[in-house]
């Protein structure tokens, strides 16, 4: 049997569990992260190879459970194995190497061969595809966003199989607890979901009945959902003040004041807060508009509307919602780059292999620079 090939990553600040420290060497064997021993370490000079990384910043790579699309193509109108090869590729450009591609509310139909098309790309070791994450269509039309509200329904025992029927991956589905009876909230997650609120209109109330049936996290908190107020503290509230749900956010200076992202920050035990980008095809394309439900679909200085001015996701990626973290919200690198690698790793349950550089774990790493400009990325040991 033939030993692993070695690579021996040096002359990088490197984030560890105890922060970003110099002097260290990332040691590769295959696929896996086998060791980190200072610069003089004998193994180091024993590697088959030994990469200089000039100087420059190694983090976790970048996990994102709510990728619509890139690379020009919309999973909605793909749903196949390389459509999902584009998207990937194009946010592992921005440090992504591992995301949730996500369909909005759409058909039965629709929704059955996005999760077949899931399957075959992980089973074909398409690189970077955690899983899929179904954001509708048990939504509530009063928080619709851009989603198409005809589309929209309460699934049965069939559905509830079916959306629940991805055996080699992650399955992530957003719904509005109000709209989905506390029940099927359960068979979801009994049959290996994870379930998020979102997009919804749910009281305080109704809110924490979703969280006691199951509910584990809010989609991209503050958008698309009943807002926190002093006598009606809504889902929003629900979401910030539960300690042990995880909330999504969207840090493109858009969706969210940054003020308010800060209160979720203040708010959510470390750990908790996952940068999301709400992707759309444009991210890694030269492309500013994509169909949607037979619409046209727009960016216009980043912003991405449908045809009524309703935001339709966003053209961020996560090297840019690592970059606005720090800017903005009053984290350093090393807690931006774990809101958007090693939180969303342990928030779908890959906590153990994926989102840290450590002994044991896969070789998933982004290089960047001073300003979070992605320099290089590995994927399972691989340079991209």
């Amino acid at each position: 049997m033939h030993a692993l090939a070695t690579q021996a990553l040096c002359n990088a600040r490197v984030l560890t569990d105890n922060g970003l420290q110099d002097g260290l060497v990332v040691m590769l064997a295959g696929t896996q992260i086998q060791a980190i021993v200072p610069a003089d370490d004998a193994r180091v000079a024993q590697a088959h190879t030994r990469v200089d990384l000039g100087g420059a910043t190694l983090l976790p790579g970048f996990i994102d459970i709510q990728v619509n699309g890139g690379g020009g193509v919309l999973f909605n109108n793909a749903r196949d194995p390389q459509a999902l090869a584009t998207i990937a590729a194009a946010h592992r450009r921005f440090g992504t190497t591992g995301m949730l591609p996500t369909l909005i509310s759409d058909t039965a139909q629709v929704m059955a061969e996005a999760i077949d098309a899931t399957r075959q790309a992980i089973a074909q070791g398409v690189p970077g595809v955690l899983g899929i994450h179904l954001e509708g269509p048990y939504l509530s039309p009063a928080r619709k966003g851009t989603h198409d509200a005809d589309k929209f329904r309460v699934p049965d025992a069939h559905e509830i199989a079916v959306d629940t029927s991805l055996d080699n991956g992650v399955t992530l589905i957003t719904l509005a607890p109000e709209r989905v009876p506390v029940e099927d909230i359960r068979a979801f997650v009994s049959g290996g979901a994870i379930v998020f609120a979102g997009h919804t209109a749910a009281t305080y109330e109704q809110a924490r009945d979703g969280i006691a049936a199951g509910v584990s996290g809010f989609t991209h908190v503050y958008n698309a959902m009943s807002q926190l107020a002093g006598r009606e503290p809504n889902a929003v509230g629900a979401a910030l003040e539960d300690p042990n749900v995880w909330c999504g956010v969207i840090v493109d200076g858009v969706h969210v004041h940054p003020a308010s992202l800060r209160v979720a920050l203040a708010a959510k035990p470390r750990g908790k807060l996952l940068l999301v980008t709400d992707a759309m095809p444009m991210v890694g394309s030269d492309s500013a508009s994509f169909d949607l439900y037979g619409e046209t679909i727009t960016a216009v200085d980043g912003v991405v509307r449908n045809a009524d001015g309703a935001l339709a996701g966003s053209a961020l990626d996560m090297a840019t919602a690592v970059r606005n973290s720090v800017r903005w919200l009053g984290v350093d690198l090393a807690e931006a780059a774990r809101m958007a690698s090693t939180y969303p790793a342990q928030c779908i349950g890959l906590g153990e292999r994926l989102g840290r550089i450590a002994p044991g774990y896969q070789a998933d790493l982004v290089l960047v620079d001073e300003d979070v400009q992605v320099l290089g990325t590995w994927v399972a040991g691989q340079r991209d």
